[in-house]
């Protein structure tokens, strides 16, 4: 019996994952949780074992290909006489190995068609932009062959065809954004109706090969035309949060689909608007040509390798990261509330019981357990900083998920998660970091490990820093970080100056819905639940 192996998610945030190994081959025999390949997302790298014992029959991916998840990726038959290469089983031939090309018959009148749509390349992605054709009008292509590639701003995909055919139209050139579930092109699968018979829309569709000279006929060209003008989801749910009117949206040229305005198209308007801002009308036909470059890339400076300059490329972790570090600035107004924490009695109290409490639990007591517990009583008193915001609502979370940035050498940082750190006190918060710490130096990091955070905490202390200003890690509200501990000369009252162990703390929020006043206290309350606990009677 066949058995589809496919993408699994990471974490309930994550929608694709890179093939960084293949432990087996195509034939080879697999043992029941023996390792089968390796995964790396944005948030952690992992070993993935296979489910079942048999024979590898087919492998879809390659080492280094992000797939979205779900996709089918290997088939295992735990038939040790099975076929390599064969087809893969009947149930899940068509939809898991056509990963994004999401399809509807749609046939014309004495013909097979098959309609292509835009598909959706994760849960909030509202478009995609086709970045190279496989395949022209009138070529033949096979299931699962690469039909198109597909961009966003979190993955490039290869999207296969979901069925063998003849391309009869292609609606969409390469370098157009197109929204999700729009038509762009059409596979004819009775073979014996001449290519064009069906319609006329051929034609007028404009091949890889036909870009400069022909112009594209969308169905979404209609809405752009005339006194009403289509906007994507996306740039309404970005005009609400700038404050741009939708009248106001009429004065940006689109350099999307048909006309359409973009995020690009909007952002270039938002950082202009006020000083040179765009007066002109909707075009009644796309204007691609008129459409405004974007000033980042107009500007970039160009690196080329010498023996002065060594260019290193990415590795799929740290290009992910710093794609979301992007989103997060663009997403989140960041506000920071910094303050000093006076750490001397605690830094007493750990220095006579760290031994013990070593020689109890088998790890090192480290101030980062106190701070972890205060953070958690701060957020039983503010429950909006351990919400998010999902369009104009506040969610409100019922549970403290604290996630808790460990730096892993050579793999940048990993956020795991300390479920229910609510219901701890603070011996059990200690014993949930160091099992999870352990995983990740390990690499043994779960889905579950990685998922479901609702406020992070960070510690730029272990490198010697005083303060820092963190990044927020979507979907959630706020980020604490604390520097190193450093004996300070203080003022304990007008006559007299004492040398106490000071430490800086920063808690970074999202203005959108914490506002200072509460983002200040929050930091207030932290300070005050460390300066002022009884650390003994909580051991």
């Amino acid at each position: 019996m066949r058995h589809d192996i496919v993408m699994p998610q990471m974490g309930e945030s994550i929608t694709n994952g890179t093939i960084t190994k293949w432990h087996k081959a195509a034939g080879d025999m697999v043992e029941i949780d023996e390792t089968l390949l390796e995964i790396s997302t944005d948030k952690v790298e992992s070993e993935i074992p296979s489910p079942i014992a048999g024979k590898i029959v087919e492998i879809k991916y390659a080492e280094g290909e992000t797939v979205d998840v779900g996709i089918l990726i290997a088939v295992i038959d735990d038939d040790a006489n099975a076929s390599v290469g064969g087809p893969a089983s009947a149930p899940s031939a068509p939809a898991p190995s056509a990963p994004a090309a999401t399809t509807s018959s749609a046939p014309a009148a004495g013909s097979e068609r098959m309609d292509v749509v835009m598909p959706q390349m994760g849960e909030s992605i509202t478009n995609g932009t086709i970045t190279k054709w496989h395949k022209a009008p009138g070529d033949m292509v096979e299931i699962d062959e690469t039909l198109l590639e597909i961009s966003t701003d979190k993955v490039e995909s290869e999207i296969p065809s979901p069925v063998a055919g003849r391309i009869e139209e292609i609606l969409f050139s390469e370098g157009e954004t197109v929204d999700v579930g729009i038509k762009i092109a059409s596979i004819e699968q009775n073979l014996d109706i001449p290519f064009g018979a069906a319609g006329g829309a051929v034609a007028a569709a404009a091949s890889p090969a036909q870009t400069a000279t022909v112009t594209t006929t969308a169905p979404a060209a209609a809405a752009v035309s005339g006194e009403r003008r289509f906007y994507t989801p996306l740039v309404k749910a970005l005009a609400a949060k700038h404050g741009v009117a939708l009248s106001e949206l009429a004065n940006i040229s689109g350099s999307g689909a048909a006309g359409r305005v973009n995020k690009a198209d909007f952002m270039n308007y938002l950082g202009n608007r006020g000083s040179a801002p765009t007066t002109t009308s909707a075009p009644a036909q796309p204007a691609r040509a008129a459409a405004p470059s974007a000033p980042a890339a107009a500007k970039a400076p160009v690196f080329s390798s010498s023996d002065r300059v060594e260019i290193v490329p990415m590795d799929n972790m740290r290009k992910a990261i710093a794609k979301n570090m992007i989103a997060s600035k663009m997403t989140s107004p960041h506000v920071n509330s910094i303050d000093q924490v006076d750490m001397s009695n605690l830094v007493k109290f750990r220095e006579g019981f760290k031994h013990e409490f070593k020689k109890q639990e088998g790890y090192s007591l480290t101030y980062t357990h106190f701070i972890l517990y205060a953070l958690v009583q701060a957020l039983k008193e503010f429950p909006i900083v351990n919400a998010s915001i999902d369009g104009d609502n506040i969610v409100y979370k019922k549970d403290i998920n604290l996630g808790c940035a460990v730096a892993v050498p050579g793999n940048g940082l990993v956020v795991p998660v300390i479920k229910g750190a609510d219901n701890l006190n603070i011996r059990g918060i200690a014993r949930a970091l160091n099992t999870l710490v352990e995983k990740a130096r390990a690499k043994k990091l779960t889905m579950d490990d990685m998922s479901g955070g609702t406020y992070t905490f960070t510690n730029n202390g272990s490198f010697g820093i005083l303060a820092a200003t963190p990044v927020i890690l979507q979907p959630q509200l706020g980020i604490f970080c604390v520097g190193t501990i450093k004996k300070t000369p203080v003022c304990t009252d007008e006559l007299a100056i004492a040398i106490r162990d000071i430490m800086y703390a920063t808690h970074t929020y999202d203005h959108r819905v914490i506002d200072g006043e509460i983002g200040s206290k929050f930091l207030k309350h932290v300070i005050n639940t460390l300066e002022t606990m009884d650390p003994a009677a909580l051991f």
